[in-house]
């Protein structure tokens, strides 16, 4: 399977810390593939330096064939690579891009809520991504009145809407009721099955990554440690040290 995403070399510092340090890996396209490590890794760094939040110091970053090291956010999101984050608000953004807006006091409730007159196509697009994610019985509320866990859904239903090729997931089941995390799997599952849309996800649940990714990387200290299928990087004795604490 051919790389959809390629990291090469790709370095990125911040003063005198070194976050990212000469790392390289790919994403096959239509994959599922995870990011782990302890805190202060650099994964979320490495997130934003593909989407171009802060460019690489060094080596080289590719998305579908195409150089986009240098290339700004928007330039990136409209090639079809998507960022997600753990704060549900930073969607607000991303949604009015397709028309699709969370509902706030002032301007009216609910879900769907349109900026401006949008083509029939537009909105039944927007009605089938909340029924996906479970939200269709909820779209007359405000985001505010979901749970965590259905803010969550909403963040994908948004993110959706973009017609994305790839999604980089930062920490999608993070706070979420462990009694609902199945659920969530479940639709990243189909999101990945029947839209085509390759997956990206950063995860410390262990549980939910080596359920979810089919192949996995790991970083410490802003490096890549390991990189293998979950029943690889979990015997491996590195990882076991640098992310779980225990051979």
């Amino acid at each position: 399977m051919s790389a959809q995403l390629a990291i090469r070399g790709a370095s990125k510092r911040f003063g005198g810390v070194t976050a990212n340090d000469d790392i390289s890996m790919e994403v096959p396209q239509g994959r599922i593939v995870g990011l782990i490590g302890p805190n202060g890794s650099g994964k979320s760094t490495l997130f934003n330096s593909i989407v171009g939040y802060h460019p690489v110091d060094g080596g080289s970053i590719r998305f579908e064939e195409r150089e986009i090291t240098r290339m700004r956010t928007a330039e990136i999101a409209r090639l079809g690579l998507i960022r997600t984050f753990q704060q549900t608000h930073v969607f607000v953004q991303m949604s009015c891009m397709q028309n699709m807006a969370i509902g706030d006091a002032e301007a009216g409730r609910g879900l769907l809520r349109l900026m401006r007159p949008v083509s029939a196509e537009t909105r039944e697009r927007a009605e089938t991504l909340l029924a996906f994610c479970g939200l269709y019985g909820k779209r007359h509320l405000m985001a505010g009145e979901l749970s965590f866990g259905q803010r969550k859904l909403l963040e994908l239903a948004m993110a959706l809407m973009l017609r994305p090729r790839m999604l980089l997931l930062d920490e999608p089941t993070a706070g979420i009721n462990p009694t609902l995390i199945k659920g969530v799997i479940e639709r990243l599952q189909r999101a990945n099955r029947e839209f085509g849309v390759t997956l990206f996800v950063i995860e410390h649940n262990m549980r939910v990554i080596m359920t979810l990714a089919e192949h996995i990387h790991c970083l410490a200290h802003g490096r890549l440690l390991a990189s293998g299928s979950p029943d690889e990087v979990r015997r491996d004795a590195r990882v076991l040290d640098a992310y779980l604490g225990a051979r």
